[in-house]
């Protein structure tokens, strides 16, 4: 099993990248429905092209924001 990337961090450390990872996690998922929303207007009057598609690209980082996120709470549990 890999070590955890998380340990090296204090507990107070740890708790500030989990509200910052999550302040982000939020950022960029508002950026990725609004993409979606856009793409879909766009589509609907313009038919598909390549930024109907566009914010596809971006949900495997929301996925990747939502893995750390977890992470992070475990390392924080198995601390306490």
């Amino acid at each position: 099993m890999m070590a955890s990337q998380f340990k090296n961090y204090t507990t107070d450390e740890l708790l500030k990248k989990l509200k910052n990872q999550k302040r982000l996690a939020i950022f960029h998922g508002f950026i990725v429905l609004f993409l979606f929303i856009v793409a879909g207007f766009n589509s609907a009057e313009n038919g598909f092209s390549f930024s109907s598609f566009l914010p596809l690209f971006f949900l495997p980082m929301q996925g990747v924001f939502i893995y750390e996120i977890k992470k992070m709470k475990k390392e924080l549990t198995l601390r306490n």
